[in-house]
């Protein structure tokens, strides 16, 4: 495996689960770890080279079952830096390799826990999805209309940036702890309280009367005629968001209005007023038409795209947002640093792939794993 970027040298066990932890696993790769993907035998997986939330990093199927598979993790655990799970509170725990038993073994490791409710709380062991997440934070009236319920936006927003991307952060931030105490510690990253961070500012709104808890009635939610998105004489989208009034004033003179001639921006009792205009005149030409028009301005709009379209355009193809690796086109690692810049370490693997090799890179003698290898401790696809 290829290593690079901020975090080489920072080795990781991921316990093999779905969705948000194995994202927090992707980001530490792209940015340099070495991550080894702990699998079950016989693990079946649909179309595995190109599930790109699996790249980087090697997989090695131990079946934790016999005692001589949970010895070769904890013997891992003693050299890891990082320890990832997914599972449901105290799963870790019954299965013997839970944080107490993790960093008795390795003081200075450090214990990543992905749940979405949190290791504790009454709602602690119930199952959910990032569509709870968001409704029971708040989170999901954001997205509501005023005569619609709530939508149900893709699984991105709870999973990912209030769980995957809080536990990166969380677990970088106790690597740095670490330097200095030469300890380490659990992280609990779940995925409601992940959400809950996410929206301070509209907390931060209310208790400046800002804000007014009802769908499509703010500036930012849909409700404000300058922040919404409008259907074009093709069928396309435009989203419109000049928030602040000197590009406000450059979408009016865009679009030929008279800022004399407009009801007032700021009256929400107007808004439908102005709301209705905007429609109208987005109505009269194409996307591709506006795009051109809007292009290189200040006036904040720009065409709503497909993911196709979005790997296309020139501003994405300019910056490298997005590659082209082992036949998937995916987003490039993300953030970029100057002087250590993370790459993609390898393609997803099958699982049980690399299990032979990366015991014997982790210091585990040949022989000994072939042993393992021929007792069914330890898988080799």
């Amino acid at each position: 495996m290829i290593t690079n970027g901020p975090l080489a040298g920072i080795r990781v066990i991921e316990m093999a689960g779905l969705g948000a932890a194995p994202y927090t696993s992707l980001l530490l790769s792209d940015l340099g770890a070495e991550v080894i993907r702990i699998d079950r035998p016989r693990t079946v997986s649909r179309r595995p080279k190109q599930y790109a939330l699996s790249r980087g990093r090697r997989s090695v199927a131990l079946d934790l079952k016999q005692e001589a598979g949970l010895d070769m993790l904890m013997r891992l655990v003693g050299q890891a830096d990082v320890l990832i799970e997914g599972y449901r509170p105290g799963v870790a725990e019954r299965l013997g390799f839970g944080p107490e038993v993790c960093l008795e073994r390795n003081p200075r490791l450090i214990f990543g826990r992905m749940t979405g409710w949190g290791q504790d709380g009454p709602m602690a062991r119930m199952a959910g999805h990032d569509l709870n997440y968001l409704a029971l934070t708040g989170a999901l009236r954001l997205f509501q209309r005023r005569d619609s319920a709530p939508p149900t936006p893709p699984g991105l927003l709870a999973d990912f940036a209030g769980g995957g991307l809080m536990l990166a952060f969380g677990i970088v931030s106790a690597l740095v702890q670490r330097a200095g105490s030469g300890r380490g510690q659990v992280v609990d990253a779940a995925m409601v309280d992940g959400v809950a961070s996410l929206t301070t500012l509209i907390h931060s709104f209310i208790a400046q009367e800002r804000w007014t808890d009802q769908p499509e009635s703010n500036f930012c939610d849909g409700g404000a005629p300058y922040y919404s998105v409008y259907e074009t004489s093709d069928g396309g989208y435009m989203a419109v968001a000049p928030i602040e009034p000197q590009f406000y004033a450059e979408l009016l003179r865009l679009l030929g209005i008279d800022p004399n001639s407009v009801p007032d921006r700021d009256d929400p009792a107007r808004w439908p007023e102005l709301k209705e205009l905007f429609a109208s005149v987005f109505a009269t030409r194409t996307r591709e038409e506006w795009t051109e028009l809007f292009d290189g301005t200040d006036a904040c709009v720009t065409p709503v795209l497909d993911f196709g379209e979005a790997v296309r355009h020139p501003h994405m193809v300019a910056r490298g947002t997005y590659v082209s690796d082992f036949g998937v086109t995916q987003p490039a690692p993300a953030p970029r640093f100057a002087a250590t810049p993370g790459r993609i370490a390898g393609p997803p693997p099958e699982p049980a792939e690399n299990s032979r090799q990366a015991l014997i890179d982790w210091g585990c003698a040949p022989a000994e794993v072939d042993d393992l290898i021929q007792r069914g401790v330890v898988e080799q696809a």
